[in-house]
């Protein structure tokens, strides 16, 4: 059974560079003249996800997300034969209903992560002028009036099972880089979403701003893991706790790191090492 199309619920404390948000208005404006493809760029962890979501909620229009790391045949997007009581019938997916409802945003999340070289080939026709692909299943289908096609993608050798992307692809696209934010947005999103008080996001970010401009430590300290770290706090862990078990970094870094901002020692090196029964 294909799933309904719904449009998502707006996050009412989402932060974005004003020139990105007048650039999606005027390509907002541009789909309700013709469909339009936007490939959005950036580091892992920094929204990419997040501002097409909201970009759907913003302006009411129904999401339909598809992983294109599952992608392991050409034509798998629109469908599959199956086998149900002896018999085989062709089983449609979302892909073809979503691109065919009028406004729906659709997005093909890491689309450089195809498993097969040739799933994304399908895409050619429905982000060209064209608009339109055939398939022998289910005949002629046209892109509907006002979709929006949204690509998100990380890039870098330090991202395994990722390609880079066609060129004749890519260049089907605007292309909409976003970064992390800055620390006084980045405290703004850790309060709001979280509920933690200002000085314990401030400690946050004072600790992570070290991690990030260390040259030696090769994990990407993300906006995703500042709210890991102070959800953590805000259910009840310590700042050292909620710091070591959401990252993948060295805890003697981490504990160095604690003293050079003064935390209170009591949190900062008592650590507990007696087994106890989960019970």
């Amino acid at each position: 059974m294909i799933p309904e199309l719904h449009i998502p619920e707006l996050d009412n404390f989402f932060y974005l560079p004003e020139e990105i948000i007048n650039v999606l208005d005027s390509l907002e404006k541009l789909a309700r003249k013709h469909s339009v493809n936007i490939l959005v760029v950036g580091r892992q962890g920094c929204g990419k996800s997040s501002l097409i979501s909201q970009f759907a909620a913003y302006y009411k229009r129904p999401l339909a997300v598809f992983q294109i790391g599952q992608l392991s045949e050409p034509g798998q997007l629109f469908g599959e034969h199956a086998l149900k009581g002896g018999d085989t019938y062709y089983q449609e997916f979302l892909f073809p209903r979503a691109i065919s409802t009028p406004n729906c945003v659709v997005h093909l999340e890491e689309i450089n992560r195809p498993e097969h070289p040739k799933a994304l080939n399908e895409l050619f026709s429905v982000l060209s002028e064209d608009r339109s692909i055939w398939s022998d299943q289910l005949g002629l289908i046209k892109v509907a009036k006002g979709v929006v096609f949204f690509a998100s993608m990380n890039e870098g050798e330090e991202f395994t099972g990722t390609d880079s992307l066609d060129v004749a692809l890519r260049d089907r696209f605007y292309i909409l880089p976003v970064d992390y934010p800055s620390v006084e947005i980045e405290k703004k999103i850790l309060t709001s979403k979280t509920g933690i008080d200002d000085n314990q996001a401030g400690m946050i970010l004072k600790i992570i701003g070290s991690l990030r401009s260390d040259p030696n430590i090769d994990e990407t300290i993300s906006v995703r893991h500042s709210l890991m770290i102070a959800e953590l706090m805000v259910a009840g862990g310590s700042l050292r706790e909620s710091l070591i078990y959401s990252l993948s970094v060295s805890r003697d870094l981490i504990e160095s790191l604690l003293l050079a901002v003064h935390v209170e020692t009591k949190e900062t090196i008592i650590k507990s090492s007696e087994y106890k029964l989960f019970l």
